[in-house]
């Protein structure tokens, strides 16, 4: 089903969300309108509590191009308007909400994601990329610092040195060295990629309560910084206590 004006579409089959960028004329460039439907969307997935996973595609040759070009030059004539820096914030909560998306996450990358469309895929627990996928920070060569927390969310998985060359130096990657460097777990053909995408999702999301628990001890240990080993004992304990409770009764 669509929601809103139809660039970001829902679909869910046997457990899986499947999310869609569905703004191909513009290579799926975000728009405060759309990030403001992407937040509503993902709010609706988290509403189902037969939802265990959740995918995000895109249509068309780019999974997105960042944010869109006319509300990046609205907001560079005066950054400090309301209207700007609220049409800013939206773009960085849309891919800000997916990282916090109650269930586990998969983007499936096809073609070029620049900007703003590498954090929506950094934001996933997982990536799907093709390997000819054109991945590419861009900032800089847009005369533009790093905005949505880049820099954490992206050294996080490559680390200091990669993360340099690609958001300092302008290294672009594909798919293959996406693989090598950590910044997905699978490169695919281009045809492939969703199909791989769905097999992960449709994998944890056959228990949807056991992959909600699971996933949120998993950000808060290895994600969002990583915490001790006693701790994580404490974070992991309850939740398996009822996990086998649960497959006990």
């Amino acid at each position: 089903m669509a929601a809103g004006s139809g660039e970001i579409l829902l679909e869910v089959d046997g457990g899986v969300a499947v999310v869609t960028l569905n703004a191909p004329d513009r290579r799926n460039a975000l728009t405060p309108a759309m990030a403001d439907e992407l937040i509503a969307t993902f709010d609706e997935v988290d509403a189902r509590a037969d939802v265990g996973a959740l995918v995000v595609k895109a249509v068309g040759k780019s999974f997105c191009a960042g944010g869109d070009i006319a509300t990046l030059t609205s907001a560079g004539k005066d950054p400090a308007a309301p209207d700007s820096y609220e049409g800013m914030s939206k773009i960085y909560d849309s891919f800000y909400r997916l990282g916090q998306v109650r269930v586990p996450t998969v983007a499936a990358v096809r073609g070029s994601a620049v900007g703003a469309g590498m954090n929506m895929l950094l934001a996933a627990d997982l990536r799907i990329v093709a390997s000819d996928a054109r991945l590419i920070c861009g900032f800089l060569k847009r005369g533009l610092h790093p905005g949505g927390g880049h820099f954490v969310i992206l050294s996080r998985l490559i680390g200091r040195e990669a993360a340099a060359a690609m958001a300092l130096f302008g290294e672009e990657i594909n798919g293959t060295k996406a693989v090598e460097l950590g910044l997905a777990w699978d490169s695919v053909d281009d045809a492939a990629v969703e199909d791989r995408a769905l097999e992960l999702a449709t994998r944890v999301a056959a228990d949807p309560d056991l992959a909600r628990a699971a996933v949120g001890n998993f950000r808060k240990e290895v994600v969002n910084g990583a915490v001790s080993w006693d701790v994580a004992m404490q974070f992991e304990r309850p939740a398996q206590m009822w996990s086998m409770r649960r497959s006990a009764q």
